[in-house]
């Protein structure tokens, strides 16, 4: 078992706790980067969807994991981010700027959303967001001379710093590279004053208002920074698919961003990459087990929205702290072998003594 002695108070927020944490982020940034080197086009566009997913799930795990806010209407804020870097390319605007105005605008409307979203929590909450993707998804479909309505929006070809982002090794290292800096911001974020009011929130209102946080500020703020991420994941995903119809922005996509923090671990950036992981190959398994299934089984509609139903369902009964806490378990019964009792990990419930006065 690993004992870190800490002599100085700026340990509690260093982003690596010991050195062994520097040698193995090293040593995967090492296999991410050669990574090219002996990986064929069809598993770098795999991977670098995992990285798409994964830029998404930073901005749900914020608002999700550290604040405390459902949210089934990320879908709506992935499309905006998406049409909107479409839409910027086809005026003219460079890749950098197009993308800084898509964020931007995702996270105007996220600001726009808590307003009245704030007074909810809950399913409630919930339900709010989704009615929120529903009226986008309205919105995507009627307003044709912006989005093409059903007949979609072709993304343009862009170029960045002189490289072809058509190219699938140029765009692996991109996405890659919004992801590390997407991490980066988030984890400091998460050390900052104002991370640390998100983490408040989520675990008592009452507890955070007592100690001067304003909870409608923290919850309007929580939103913008969710939706500002999402939007460069839409971003980069309007490239990765070619083509923007409204199709690829339905309740399924919320549905895979709230699957994918919950069973990668809420509360924790590596259930980020864990859960990013998860969802992007999911869907490859899935259409292999149809291969596998008698055509009667495998032509039924709703197959794919009902298996990612059932393992939401499945994670939230048997494995709540998801697959990054069951990563936990398994490396602290090795660190505790032989002395391991089976009721270390007796799951318990616990109450705020503020959360009792409700």
């Amino acid at each position: 078992m690993r004992f870190i002695r800490k002599t100085h108070y700026n340990q509690d927020i260093r982003l690596f706790k010991h050195n062994g944490q520097r040698f193995w982020y090293g040593l995967l940034a090492v296999i991410v980067l050669a990574a090219p080197l002996w990986l064929d086009r069809f598993y770098l566009g795999e991977l670098s969807l995992v990285f798409i997913y994964a830029i998404a799930g930073i901005g749900l795990m914020l608002l999700v994991g550290y604040t405390g806010l459902v949210s089934l209407g990320h879908a709506a804020f992935l499309a905006i981010g998406a049409y909107t870097h479409a839409y910027l390319l086809t005026s003219g605007w460079p890749f950098l700027t197009a993308i800084i105005g898509a964020a931007s605008l995702t996270a105007f409307v996220g600001a726009i959303v808590a307003i009245p979203a704030m007074r909810m929590t809950g399913i409630y909450l919930a339900i709010a967001t989704l009615a929120f993707a529903v009226i986008v998804e309205q919105v995507l479909t009627h307003w044709q001379s912006v989005t093409g309505g059903y007949r979609g929006l072709l993304v343009p070809d862009a170029n960045l710093f002189g490289l072809d982002l058509t190219t699938p090794v140029v765009f692996y290292f991109l996405c890659l590279l919004v992801l590390i800096v997407g991490l980066l911001i988030a984890l400091n974020l998460l050390r900052s004053p104002s991370g640390r009011a998100m983490v408040a929130v989520r675990d008592s209102e009452v507890s955070a208002q007592s100690m001067g946080i304003h909870v409608a500020a923290t919850k309007r703020m929580a939103f913008a920074i969710s939706a500002g991420f999402t939007g460069v994941a839409g971003a980069l995903f309007s490239h990765k698919i070619g083509y923007l119809s409204p199709d690829a922005f339905t309740l399924l996509t919320s549905i895979q961003l709230l699957l994918m923090v919950v069973v990668g671990g809420l509360g924790s950036m590596h259930g980020v990459i864990y859960g990013a992981i998860f969802i992007g190959l999911l869907p490859q398994a899935i259409a292999l087990l149809r291969d596998g299934l008698p055509p009667v089984i495998a032509q039924i509609p709703g197959v794919e929205p009902g298996i990612f139903g059932l393992i939401l369902v499945l994670f939230l009964i048997y494995e709540p702290l998801g697959i990054y806490g069951r990563w936990q378990k398994i490396r602290l019964y090795f660190e505790e072998f032989p002395l391991y009792r089976r009721a270390t990990y007796k799951r318990q419930k616990s109450y705020l003594r503020t959360e009792r006065l409700r």
